[in-house]
């Protein structure tokens, strides 16, 4: 059984984000908590709520044991680009792309065995 929870359109660049999934893909929940709340980086209290919602969601919806979950699968794809530009010398414009991620974070059960 799985239970996932998804933010969509997060005002971080998905670059940014996968830095600190990758530190908690495949951990237990409690011990990716800890993880996050000790990571000095922007995006670990979005990520946070995510995997709060994750873990809400299967305790809710899935009578899940909340002490056995893992985090299964985690992770980052881009969304819609905000395009912004910025004036620059003599008269010109540069481009800047404000980048969004979508953040997706799959609980399970702990495999027995």
């Amino acid at each position: 059984m799985q239970a996932k929870a998804v933010a969509r359109t997060v005002r971080i660049a998905p670059r940014k984000a996968r830095l600190v999934i990758d530190l908690i893909r495949g951990k237990e929940v409690g011990e990716a908590f800890a993880i996050l709340r000790h990571t000095p980086k922007a995006a670990s209290p979005i990520i946070e709520k995510v995997l709060k919602s994750a873990v809400a969601n299967a305790e809710h919806n899935y009578d899940m044991d909340v002490t056995n979950l893992v985090v299964s699968q985690a992770y980052v794809d881009e969304g819609p680009t905000l395009k912004r530009f910025r004036p620059r010398a003599m008269g010109r414009a540069s481009a800047i792309n404000k980048r969004t991620s979508h953040i997706t974070i799959v609980v399970s059960e702990k495999k027995e065995g």
